[in-house]
């Protein structure tokens, strides 16, 4: 016989009214809670709850027992609160675990039982509503707990794992680090209290592991990150295949390797957090509750693996996963904005790599999705302005339509507004509404959009300075207020403005080494620059280094760069002016040879094609004056005509 069975056929030997019967209740309906460990019925709880209450009828204000059987009932609802959400349980919870202490006052011997519990049921309703007020007095209660419980007392470890606990909550609301200082303190004072062989054992190891690698993320501290690592590594030793933990403890030992990759650049730890973001998914199959949350991050490491090796298996099957999630994100669900914006963040990337314009649509609709869901006020809707504002930016300069752009510009502002002085951020956002001023100048020519896009420029640039730690910021900061200001440069002729930009220039290739990503675009761009300053002051050095940088620049951009084309042509342009002032003929063939190769790569319909049908008439006219060859002249006339046609 089962012990509630065991227990029913008692209660049926204390018919109501008689001796003992609450003792009866009271025992079988902790028989039903502890049987849900075992395999029981979901109805044993409701069961247990409706037993208690009467129980509680037969223990009045006085009974020596009663607060037995109030504590009994808080945990039973709030066990069924873990299990339904039902928002009634854990308010109940709260109410009777506060009169179970009222009746243990102060000496007590069960005294710090009550405070503990309370506490517990009070941190589960902050979990719930977010009321500061909650969490401050479970931290409260939780202390005077641990004061009844000394060194050397069996429940001590729990105490101080509540307490790091909610110094930790109170951190993550507040921000103040003392709070993330004390719940590490605790969480490794907790930790010498479970040897091995301890059941709180892995418990313990997780929660200070997560706590070290919340620490490092202020810090910077490698050591606290390798603790995390290792602590971690310890824990999911002791929660083998089948534990009902082991998913979380491989997703975040997962997460920890993504940050260290992201500190120390090893692609290893980026692998290896790949391999376990994997498993855990598998530990999550179809229905666990936690499968959207483990799709959701394999998606983000194999992004960003794509990010590194430009794998597009990757990013493929990042978007599979993004979609996936979001399938179990429906709308009314917290982390649907994030999933949202991920997958437009993606759909963008498959754009750039293969220029299919669907997923730039995409991209923008999703965007706008999350951006609904993140009202003023929502901690997200920063992020998802500064989103949806690149991708509209990045939409225009394919369609040109202004309407794409105009709302660009007001979305980065906004979003400027969410990131004042000191935000991580606002470079980025300075960074990009510049970018976004300077191309409504190109297109409406306004004066005063190009003096702000360098206003706003000169900004994030200045929030880089040098060793700053997101170098990447600099050398984008960098490159993009030189471009402003070749801008200006070429509006107003001021000699300034180009010195400044060919320094600034150089800066940004210094930031950008053979293998960067950006170099071509540096190259291309100081090219532009040494280009200008000859044109302007007749130097031939600049004019040298300019065909030597435009040649660099060539070379990084391959057969199916997207902007090959443009380096072809500007190198073309630089030769062509080397042949005006030396007369060297192998200048202007190489020159008529790479202006072929644009004007192949322009086809009909291309917007730059009259450009190059010009600069190409144009060097052939040069070499029909050189060497009289009337097929040169016929076709430079065959040229202009077709370049005449498309004006």
């Amino acid at each position: 016989m089962d012990d509630v069975s065991h227990k029913r056929a008692h209660l049926e030997r204390c018919p109501p009214g008689s001796y003992g019967r609450d003792v009866a209740l009271f025992d079988l309906s902790v028989a039903l809670r502890n049987g849900l460990t075992k395999g029981g019925k979901s109805g044993d709880l409701d069961e247990a709850i409706t037993i208690l209450r009467e129980v509680l009828e037969l223990r009045p204000s006085g009974h020596p027992a009663r607060p037995f059987s109030l504590q009994e009932l808080a945990l039973c609802l709030l066990t069924r609160y873990d299990s339904r959400g039902a928002v009634s349980d854990v308010e109940e919870a709260v109410t009777f675990a506060r009169a179970a202490l009222e009746l243990r006052p102060p000496g007590h011997r069960d005294r710090d039982v009550s405070l503990f519990d309370l506490a517990c049921n009070l941190w589960r309703r902050f979990q719930r509503h977010a009321r500061m007020n909650d969490l401050e007095e479970a931290l409260e209660l939780h202390r005077a707990a641990l004061e009844l419980r000394p060194s050397g007392h069996p429940e001590r470890s729990s105490s101080l794992q509540e307490v790091s606990l909610c110094l930790l909550n109170r951190y993550d609301s507040q921000g103040t680090v003392a709070d993330l200082e004390e719940a590490v303190t605790l969480g490794h004072a907790a930790l010498e209290l479970r040897p091995p062989g301890d059941p709180g054992r892995a418990a313990c190891l997780y929660d200070l592991a997560c706590k070290l690698c919340r620490r490092f993320r202020i810090h910077a501290r490698m050591s606290d990150l390798e603790e995390a690592i290792e602590l971690h590594r310890a824990t999911l030793e002791l929660r083998p295949p089948g534990h009902p933990e082991r998913s979380t403890s491989i997703q975040e030992l997962a997460l920890c390797h993504l940050i260290k990759y992201d500190n120390q650049g090893a692609v290893a730890d980026l692998e290896e957090a790949v391999t376990l973001g994997r498993a855990a998914l598998e530990l999550r199959q179809p229905g666990h509750a936690g499968r959207a949350a483990c799709l959701y991050d394999l998606a983000l490491k194999l992004w960003r693996r794509f990010q590194k090796l430009a794998r597009m298996n990757d990013l493929e099957e990042a978007i599979e996963l993004h979609r996936a999630a979001l399938e179990l994100r429906p709308s009314g669900h917290p982390d649907r904005s994030s999933s949202l914006q991920q997958l437009a963040l993606c759909l963008l990337n498959r754009y750039d790599s293969r220029g299919a314009v669907a997923d730039l649509d995409e991209g923008v609709t999703l965007g706008r999705a999350a951006l609904e869901i993140c009202l003023p006020g929502h901690p997200g809707r920063g992020l998802s302005l500064y989103d949806l504002a690149c991708t509209l930016r990045k939409r225009f300069r394919i369609y040109a339509r202004m309407r794409d752009l105009e709302e660009a510009i007001e979305l980065h502002r906004a979003a400027l507004e969410l990131r004042p002085s000191g935000h991580p951020d606002r470079s980025s956002s300075l960074h990009e509404l510049a970018l976004c001023l300077a191309d409504r100048y190109d297109s409406q020519g306004t004066i005063a959009d190009l003096e702000k896009a360098v206003a706003l420029a000169h900004a994030a640039f200045e929030l880089c300075p040098p060793g700053h730690p997101r170098h990447p910021d600099r050398a984008v900061s960098l490159n993009n207020l030189a471009c402003d200001l070749r801008k200006r440069f070429l509006k107003y002729s001021r000699r300034y403005d180009l010195e400044d930009a060919i320094e600034l220039h150089r800066a940004a290739l210094d930031l950008r080494p053979s293998g960067h990503h950006d170099r071509s675009s540096s190259l291309h761009q100081l090219a532009l620059c040494l280009s200008d300053r000859y044109g302007s002051q007749g130097a031939v050095a600049d004019l040298e280094e300019a065909v030597t940088f435009g040649r660099a620049a060539l070379e990084l951009r391959l057969p199916g760069h997207p902007d090959r084309a443009v380096s072809l042509y500007d190198l073309a342009c630089y030769l062509r002016t080397r042949f005006e002032k030396r007369a060297r003929m192998y200048d202007l063939e190489e020159a008529i040879e790479l202006h072929r190769a644009a004007l192949e790569l322009r086809p009909s319909g291309h917007p730059d094609r009259s450009s190059s049908l010009h600069a190409l008439s144009l060097c052939l006219s040069d070499r029909y004056d050189s060497q009289r060859e009337v097929a040169d002249l016929k076709e430079v006339v065959t040229l202009g005509r077709a370049a005449l046609e498309l004006y």
